[in-house]
């Protein structure tokens, strides 16, 4: 079974019958070297329970299996039930739920899935949904380490520093919770079907504490958001 060439996907894919989705931003990675990498980034081992959201045809969920205890995968689009039965359906650490997101009660999935692991996140995340999901998978507090893939622009973003044209309030944010770290960068050329732009791995370690102490975090947002709206009209 070849997860990792265009010819392989598509076989796999045409067996089943499936047709890739514009609206749900699919776009499989299709390097094996890069799915290792991700792993390596995260600093996995058989400690950690890892969620994955968005299994795609199961091609990091492989690598994620190998390197951790259990993988739990969220996918949302059922049309894939059969291509992940095929490709990850035999492996003993590796649960598949079909599901949004979005619309997850996340902390009782890993409470079920991951009792007495340590908790991390690694995934391909659609680029619609980047901004929503990241903000669920901190606020939820149940994660060591969150590493991610990325629009690279937007993994830049992330990681800015004050001052600079693409710092913004999501940066704060993030970088509030966590301390962002972009790992490598993945050419456009390593999916299936190729995305119009290149995208970079990210690796978020949740802090143990702030690096600023406010009264109140929702007054602090609040303030923030209405500053970098207001830049904007400037």
């Amino acid at each position: 079974m070849d997860l990792y060439t265009l010819s392989g996907i598509r076989e796999i894919l045409a067996r089943h019958g499936f047709k890739f989705s514009k609206s749900l931003g699919q776009n499989f990675l299709a390097d094996e070297n890069i799915c290792v990498k991700i792993a390596e980034s995260a600093a996995l081992d058989k400690d950690f329970g890892v969620l994955e959201i968005g299994a795609g045809i199961g091609a990091l969920t492989y690598s994620l299996s190998r390197a951790a205890a259990r993988v739990c995968a969220v996918e949302i689009d059922r049309a894939l039930t059969p291509v992940l039965a095929e490709t990850v359906g035999d492996m003993d650490n590796v649960k598949i739920v079909f599901a949004d997101i979005l619309k997850t009660d996340i902390s009782a999935l890993v409470e079920t899935e991951f009792s007495g692991l340590r908790r991390a996140v690694c995934a391909n995340l659609p680029y619609y949904i980047t901004s929503p999901v990241l903000a669920k998978l901190i606020e939820c507090n149940k994660f060591e380490i969150i590493t991610v893939m990325l629009q690279k622009e937007v993994a830049e973003r992330l990681c800015a520093l004050p001052g600079r044209p693409d710092y913004g309030a999501f940066s704060v944010f993030i970088q509030y919770y966590t301390n962002p770290e972009i790992q490598f960068t993945v050419p456009s050329s390593c999916f299936v079907p190729q995305p119009k732009v290149d995208s970079a791995v990210i690796r978020m370690t949740v802090r143990e504490s702030p690096p600023v102490n406010v009264k109140s975090e929702n007054l602090f947002f609040k303030v923030v958001r209405a500053s970098f709206a207001q830049r904007r009209k400037l």
